[in-house]
């Protein structure tokens, strides 16, 4: 049925006009994630309404089909604008921050901008959730929800808590209200349950973990036929001093320019090791209660709680699954390797040794993973955070808080919630700690910069640094996770697994970084040969 302030004709204009001007729009904004793949068209499927007051808005469902193959579904929240309020309506593809379709009765033509800009639609969304609304669409509808957590809260948010739109995120969008409560609007949609809804939904009212954001509400799409889709999670505000990574750099920042102004840049010596450990002191305490915290993460992953839900209750490792796990490194590693013979010739020159050796060792990771594979795994698996790095940890500036549980957003939902080994998670973030050493080698990273005279002979200690912090972190984590059936018995089997993990890390993300910034592919190439030289020891 038409909304009041829209009617069927606006409708009916909304699906014959948009597809035309859509393109050029998606291809302008920040979270659209298929910027590089040739559109070859986009289709409206459904609308939901929201209006108060004067507020006419729309959460537009768009279809985007690719060239040779393969289609998405975009959420995409647009508010119509008054007709004199911002002069004349932008052009179809010269402002891409508008869209306009004909107006009722062929009348003037409306404009429509980003809803998620707008601090009346966010309201509503807020209040929506609060008071559990359904806002109807054409096809489907809009199914608010909250948690017990947010009835413990103050009521009446959405009228006292003024909405800010936070910029850093690319793939989706976040709200802020206040200093209370954030929203995380998913753009690229998925048939399925979210796995940061349902992580975040286990985490905070099944095993009560407190270092992760309180899951709040939720937004949910059901269309056609049962067809249910997170749209969004409301979570409880972390204050915070920004991530984990931007904390790192300025631990890595003061290390260099201590291992600079002592003149012994060139040399790693014992005596020298000393004082350069003494000026992570304080970090390594640091790294050392992140890996308590992700310990605890895991631990609250096989509670007892776990064990009365069948999405989350402990697996075996089983020969089916660990072929499976096989055949998917097999062809990772194709894939990674045959990106990198073709992309070799344009690669950075400092990189080119390190090309060569990795493509000489394509065998030798093969063998690695089917000899880590072809023998009984002895634990379970778990779910898993699944992309797990210094980015996705808040710092509190006394403690850390870990965030997003979406998984690895290139892989289909459907992979992103299988259980997996919890040394998946220790294996990310012990990648993450050897990006971040050679990070500011590479390029300024804002907080860090590097004279270039010293880059190279860097380098070294860059190694230094990432072991003295990844040995910390594994020491502490094994120290608080011993014991748990998701840990082999023994630590040979234990470092068997992660390695396994940390090689896997490394092959994916030679490939993340031949598609997405040639200029860094040293690091995961280092990282290939470190990890098979430890596995050969």
């Amino acid at each position: 049925m038409a909304a009041p302030g829209f009617g069927k004709d606006m409708f009916s204009n909304l699906k014959t006009e948009l597809p035309g001007q859509l393109p050029a729009y998606l291809k302008g904004q920040r979270w659209f994630g298929a910027k590089a793949r040739e559109l070859r068209g986009t289709e409206v499927v459904d609308f939901i309404t929201l209006e108060r007051d004067a507020l006419h808005a729309l959460i537009v469902m768009v279809k985007v089909e690719y060239q040779g193959g393969g289609a998405d579904l975009y959420s995409v929240p647009l508010v119509s604008e008054d007709p004199g309020s911002k002069g004349e309506p932008g052009a179809p593809g010269k402002n891409l921050a508008a869209l306009t379709v004909s107006g009722r009765n062929g009348g003037e033509r409306v404009t429509f901008t980003d809803a998620l800009k707008n601090e009346t639609f966010l309201s509503l969304l807020l209040d929506g959730i609060e008071r559990g609304l359904v806002f109807i669409g054409e096809a489907g509808e809009l199914v608010t929800s909250h948690t017990h957590a947010l009835s413990m809260q103050e009521t009446g948010a959405a009228g006292s808590l003024r909405p800010r739109a936070i910029t850093a995120e690319q793939s989706n969008n976040s709200v802020a209200y206040g200093d209370r409560l954030i929203l995380k609007f998913f753009r690229r949609l998925e048939a399925g349950v979210n796995p940061d809804l349902e992580m975040c939904g286990f985490l905070t009212e099944k095993a009560h973990y407190q270092h992760t954001p309180q899951l709040l509400g939720a937004l949910e799409y059901r269309g056609a036929r049962g067809l249910r889709m997170t749209q969004g999670i409301l979570q409880g505000f972390v204050p915070n001093q920004g991530d984990a990574w931007q904390y790192t750099m300025k631990s890595i920042s003061n290390f260099y320019n201590e291992v600079c102004r002592n003149s012994v840049v060139g040399s790693i010596a014992e005596s020298q090791n000393d004082a350069a450990r003494q000026s992570i002191a304080a970090f390594l305490e640091s790294v050392g209660l992140l890996a308590q915290r992700t310990a605890e993460l895991h631990l609250a992953l096989v509670s007892p709680a776990a064990a009365t839900e069948p999405d989350f209750a402990p697996e075996p490792f089983d020969d089916k699954f660990q072929r499976s796990f096989e055949d998917a490194l097999l062809e990772l590693t194709n894939r990674v390797f045959g990106q990198l013979r073709h992309a070799q010739d344009g690669l950075p020159e400092n990189a080119k040794p390190k090309v060569e050796k990795a493509l000489g060792s394509e065998p030798q990771i093969i063998e690695q993973f089917h000899a880590a594979l072809s023998k009984p795994i002895r634990a379970v698996r778990t779910r898993i955070h699944g992309d797990f790095h210094l980015g996705q940890v808040l710092y509190t500036g006394a403690d850390f808080v870990i965030i997003d549980f979406e998984g690895e957003p290139a892989r289909p939902l459907s992979q992103r919630r299988l259980k997996r080994s919890p040394l998946q998670d220790v294996a990310g973030m012990l990648r993450s700690f050897h990006y971040a050493a050679h990070a500011p080698l590479l390029a300024s990273t804002g907080s860090v910069n590097v004279d270039d005279r010293n880059r190279e002979k860097l380098s070294g200690w860059a190694e230094v640094w990432a072991k003295w912090v990844s040995h910390r972190y594994l020491d502490e984590y094994l120290k608080t996770a011993r014991g748990a059936e998701f840990l082999p018995p023994n630590r040979q089997e234990i470092m068997a697994l992660l390695q396994l993990h940390v090689l896997e890390k490394a092959v994916y993300e030679l490939g993340y970084e031949l598609n997405n910034r040639p200029g860094w592919v040293a690091i995961p190439l280092e990282g290939i040969s470190k990890t098979l030289e430890s596995s050969n020891l």
